[in-house]
């Protein structure tokens, strides 16, 4: 069984059991999130629209932290102009616990 939820501008394909990260989400460690917004759920046949319109996912915090840092360097040549710069995304890695369909 999986189901598609959306969060953060991103969807995810997520199973029970499932640790992915998403997009920061400003709850603390070791609590609870309900995600509602569920686009689809298969448990054998796919359900989608108004089939899934009371589905949620149920998810526990793990840990929120920081990815790795991502150089964005600028350049145009003939000119000496350069810029380089750093950019580290926040995000929150969650475990799946229940997919309530």
């Amino acid at each position: 069984m999986y189901a598609i939820i959306a969060t953060g501008g991103k969807q995810y394909k997520v199973s029970e059991g499932d640790v992915i990260k998403v997009e920061k989400l400003e709850v603390e460690a070791g609590s609870s999130v309900t995600f509602d917004q569920v686009i689809a759920v298969s448990d054998g046949s796919l359900k989608v629209g108004d089939d899934v319109a009371k589905a949620t996912v149920t998810a526990t915090v793990m840990d929120q932290g920081r990815a790795r840092k991502v150089i964005v360097y600028k350049y145009k040549r003939k000119s000496g102009y350069h810029k380089k710069n750093g950019h580290r995304q926040a995000y929150t890695e969650i475990k799946i616990d229940k997919i309530n369909s």
